[in-house]
């Protein structure tokens, strides 16, 4: 696993966030509820593709084919 960086969601994110995963990261944000502290995105990298992990637990990640894929840290991603 490789570290990458930490942002707040609703500000632009960092340039080490790959553009295919700027769509998805704002849809997610779009659903946050209102008026409530905005929580914090970290980006990681693993085995060589990049996983956001919002603080509420929503991942966007991009899978083996290339598509980008949202899940919630509960759901088993091989289901």
């Amino acid at each position: 696993m490789q570290l990458g960086t930490r942002w707040t969601a609703g500000e632009q994110p960092p340039a080490a966030v790959p553009q295919e995963l700027h769509a998805q990261l704002a849809a997610v944000e779009r659903d946050l509820p209102p008026g409530s502290p905005a929580p914090r995105w970290t980006l990681t990298w693993l085995e060589g593709r990049p996983v956001a992990e919002l603080d509420t637990g929503v991942i966007v990640t991009i899978d083996r084919s290339g598509a980008v894929v949202v899940r919630h840290d509960d759901e088993d991603e091989f289901a």
